[in-house]
């Protein structure tokens, strides 16, 4: 069978993300000391480590939360089966290039629900509608808390932008009327129910995610999601923080959030297995905007990716073992997908 991850153009982005990858570890190591590199670990403060990993798992807990109520209107899944298939898409996408753990996440709800795929992916859509919604209002009070470069405050402008014109759609299909929505659904008396051709094959599709957003968005569990998705990024900023203070650095929190948010805007972009090379560039790029010194950044940048990530590894280990799957059927999985698309 064909493997999507081995056609030419998609290996050709995975050797792009290696190179990104490997030209950001370069910068990141370049001039630092390495004599010092690791010297902080000696006054790492340990016990600050377990709340950090405990808030790190309690936020995807909570996205496994927020994923259940999103679906709730269209099929029922349960927390830990929603979280399930998180930590199996984060696990293998950790370790394979392209993130296509995201699309074995809707695989797997699929799976369970015999929801379609465009109605599931519909809901990771909405979830990461509601990530940007969130993260554009922390990037606006990080502002308010500590000076940023202006070529941040730009990019939080344009974000914010984008987020807000989503929203703009998102509401409009919300309110449509349902009547209306069956009548453009109505097959034509003229023409035979399979629509042929790619423009038509599009308005379908379109007209399927358009129904299932609508679903979602005028359903009241849509609420207790959009407010989980608040407790989610708050989790995640509060585990990077502390693992800055057990680290040794007195930064403030809202230094904490707005390296956090750096690094999180930073490797949204899909690249090499793990954001390594991009998550330390990131992290380090975040921190030298607080003064902190190079070699410094660098060793904590190392730190924290492995404090946050080892948990997430065995524990996406664990989740993906219990789905049955190995990561060649994933692949193998992902292949037929796009091959039905």
């Amino acid at each position: 069978m064909s493997d999507i991850a081995e056609t030419p153009n998609n290996r050709s982005k995975a050797w792009i993300g290696y190179l990104v990858a490997a030209a950001c570890l370069v910068w990141v190591f370049h001039d630092v000391r390495w004599r010092d590199l690791f010297s902080q670990m000696k006054t790492v403060i340990w016990w600050l480590l377990v709340p950090a990993v405990a808030a790190d798992i309690g936020s995807y807990v909570t996205q496994g939360a927020r994923w259940s109520l999103l679906l709730r209107p269209l099929a029922p899944l349960s927390v830990i089966k929603a979280t399930q298939a998180i930590y199996a898409a984060l696990f293998t996408n950790e370790v394979l290039p392209l993130r296509l753990g995201e699309v074995l996440r809707g695989y797997l709800a699929s799976r369970w629900t015999s929801l379609s795929l465009t109605r599931v992916f519909s809901s990771i859509f909405v979830e990461r509608f509601l990530d940007a919604f969130w993260m554009v209002l922390a990037f606006g009070a990080v502002v308010l808390g500590v000076p940023l470069p202006r070529y941040l405050v730009d990019a939080e402008e344009m974000l914010a932008g984008g987020v807000f014109g989503a929203a703009a759609i998102f509401i409009y299909l919300v309110i449509r009327k349902e009547r209306q929505i069956e009548a453009e659904n109505k097959p034509s008396r003229s023409g035979a129910n399979v629509r042929p051709g790619f423009g038509a094959r599009l308005s379908h599709l379109i007209e399927n995610v358009a129904t299932t957003l609508r679903s979602i968005g005028s359903a009241r569990s849509f609420y207790g999601a959009a407010a989980l998705s608040s407790l989610l990024l708050a989790l995640q900023v509060v585990s990077f923080w502390l693992v800055m203070r057990a680290y040794g650095m007195p930064l403030s929190i809202w230094h904490g959030a707005a390296v956090f948010l750096i690094v999180h805007l930073g490797t949204m972009v899909p690249n090499a297995p793990s954001n390594v090379g991009t998550y330390q560039f990131f992290t380090v790029l975040g921190l030298m905007l607080f003064d902190v010194d190079k070699t410094v950044a660098a060793g904590f940048s190392v730190a924290v990716f492995l404090i946050l990530t080892i948990p997430l590894w065995v524990i996406g280990l664990f989740a993906l073992g219990q789905t049955g799957l190995t990561l060649r059927m994933v692949r193998e999985e992902v292949a037929k997908i796009a091959k039905q698309r």
